[in-house]
């Protein structure tokens, strides 16, 4: 279950973001928005299907939050609001009967996760909606445990899931400091005030009690897998390995329920919830999409409407995390 400590080179993924926004700044056409993405309201988009009751597909889509990202001026909505206004927003039409949850994620932040599992859970006893997750290119971690809160479990056949467990991230410029002749003076009401400070060598004592936390974090983690799920002990000791997998592998150790595509998930939410093969499939967008279809993720101002900056446009991925305790999957960063 110790998974020990590894240092990851936030340095210099902040220095290729800073080259990339100034190379790519002068490839952006300004736009200005007179309301940003998230402002608009919620209109219903019906994907396809004319027949009796609907299916509403959610998107969970990025790192799994409930405060906004470092980037300035960004407008996007956090991924945990943005899913429980579409939760609250089905709850309202008694035509819903069943949700898709389509999630493309590596995880995110341990709060936000259990935030977001609960909330599915909590829609389930108000409404008595069947909910199935079917999971894109990425349901790793923090949104494997938001999956779990499904009665059904669909993974595309390259999907990767898994990695099962907990991470602590905090940034660490004592190397740095040292070089530029910069010190930081603390004074704190007890020794482990500071405790996780970038600034300062991470003592042995406060090494035992981060990994403590570690571990009961990563035991809740894997108690709800083996509740929901079902496991055994052989295979739970595997999965607490915090390792990845292909679908199939998922498959096999019963982490999802089914290997198939969205067509998959789709039919087998209508069958959950007696629904006719020509259900309606319906999304909530903030704004009109043309030829609008299940695969497209957002909910967001497309592209030409309004201005966007380009700091906006920034990938996820690129943008260090804050410090804290994760459920999630980082292939981003390098370790040494």
């Amino acid at each position: 279950m110790r998974g020990g400590t590894r240092t990851f080179s936030l340095g210099k993924t902040w220095s290729l973001w800073l080259v990339f926004l100034l190379a790519m700044g002068g490839c952006f056409k300004p736009r200005i928005t007179l309301f940003p993405d998230g402002s608009e309201p919620l209109k219903e988009s019906v994907l396809e299907g004319e027949g009796r009751g609907k299916i509403v597909v959610i998107g969970v889509t990025g790192f799994i939050s409930d405060s906004p990202g470092p980037v300035p001026f960004q407008s996007k909505p956090v991924v945990l609001h943005e899913v429980v206004s579409q939760l609250r927003k089905a709850e309202e039409d008694e035509a819903v009967k069943a949700v898709v949850l389509k999630i493309d994620s590596p995880g995110g932040s341990v709060t936000a996760s259990d935030m977001l599992y609960n909330e599915i859970l909590r829609h389930k006893k108000r409404t008595g909606h069947k909910v199935v997750a079917a999971m894109m290119d990425v349901a790793a971690s923090g949104a494997y445990y938001a999956a779990l809160a499904a009665d059904h479990i669909v993974a595309h056949p390259t999907t990767i899931t898994g990695s099962i467990g907990v991470i602590f991230v905090r940034p660490k410029i004592t190397g740095f400091m040292g070089k530029i002749g910069l010190a930081v003076e603390v004074n704190k009401s007890g020794k482990n005030k500071d405790m996780g400070s970038p600034f300062r060598p991470t003592t042995d004592e406060e090494e035992g009690i981060l990994q403590d936390l570690i571990d009961r974090m990563g035991l809740r983690f894997l108690t709800l897998v083996a509740s929901r799920r079902g496991l055994d002990e052989d295979v739970l000791s595997e999965i607490g390995k915090a390792r990845i997998y292909l679908a199939g592998e998922a498959h096999r150790l019963g982490l999802v329920d089914q290997v198939g595509y969205l067509d998959d998930a789709l039919a087998h939410a209508k069958k959950m919830a007696g629904l006719p093969k020509d259900a309606r499939v319906v999304a909530y967008r903030r704004t009109e999409y043309s030829d609008d279809n299940i695969y497209n993720p957002s909910t967001r101002i497309p592209e030409g409407l309004g201005v966007t900056l380009p700091l906006v446009s920034i990938p996820e991925h690129l943008i260090p995390p804050r410090g804290g305790f994760y459920y999630l999957w980082l292939p981003e960063w390098t370790k040494h």
